[in-house]
Order: structure tokens, then C-alpha cells, then sequence
């Protein structure tokens, strides 16, 4: 009878010098390109104040009542006097915010009629004041 003859069989060992080597190439791109990393370049780069600026506009409360009566900030006012100190208002820098506040009970007509007084004074900024209803 012929010699024994060994077969091979798979080989159960993790083959780990392929992984070394490239770990190696891995470790000298790093230790090259590491120093270039650090390089910085000097720049003489504007100064800037970082405060804000805190000056906010005034605010105007618009009142509308349940029968179409004007109230500027409290005080009763008519369609007339309203406009011109739309007007007034209008020029100030930085300009006031309208708070436009409304009666449940008032009709469309007259809160659509300050709207249109306040844009054509130059008003940019109207808005709506509401009390949420509790349930």
C-alpha cells in the first residue's frame, strides 16, 4: 500500500499578516500627513462687537369695540384722528408693530377699513391680538 496520504483541509487560523501590513501602510499615511494638518495660516481678520442690538420698537394697540368705536392705545380716537397718526407713526425709525385687537362681536367692515388706513399710512407691521377661549 502506498504511503498515507495527508489531505488538506481548510484552515481554521485567521491569516492575520495581510491585516499588520496594511495597518503599517495606514500608520506611515498618518505619521506624513499629520504635520500638515497642523499647519495653520495667519490672517488678520476684522474685529466685530457680538452685542445685540436691543432697542425694540414701541407697540400700538388698536382697539376695535363691538359697535365700531376706535381706541389708540386706550384713549377713544375717530376714523380721522386714527389716520393721521398712522401717518405719524409710520415715519418713526424703528417703526412701532400695530396690534390690532378686536371685539368678538365687531363686524368685518371696520377692522378691514383700519387695516386699509394703516397700509396706506406705510404700516409694515400689523398684527392680530387674541384671548384664547378656554374649554
Amino acid at each position: 500500500m502506498p504511503a498515507v496520504q495527508r489531505r488538506r483541509g481548510t484552515m481554521h487560523d485567521i491569516n492575520i499578516v495581510p491585516y499588520v501590513d496594511v495597518m503599517l501602510v495606514l500608520l506611515v499615511i498618518f505619521i506624513i500627513t499629520a504635520p500638515l494638518l497642523t499647519h495653520a495660516v495667519k490672517l488678520d481678520l476684522p474685529k466685530a462687537s457680538s452685542q445685540p442690538n436691543l432697542t425694540k420698537p414701541d407697540h400700538i394697540a388698536l382697539s376695535i369695540a363691538a359697535d365700531g368705536a376706535l381706541f389708540w392705545n386706550g384713549e377713544p380716537v375717530d376714523r380721522r384722528a386714527l389716520r393721521e397718526r398712522l401717518a405719524v407713526a409710520s415715519r418713526q425709525r424703528p417703526q412701532p408693530e400695530v396690534h390690532l385687537r378686536a371685539d368678538r362681536a365687531a363686524h368685518y367692515q371696520p377692522i378691514a377699513e383700519v387695516m386699509a388706513d394703516a397700509a396706506n399710512a406705510g404700516m409694515a407691521r400689523i398684527g392680530f391680538v387674541s384671548d384664547p377661549e378656554e374649554r
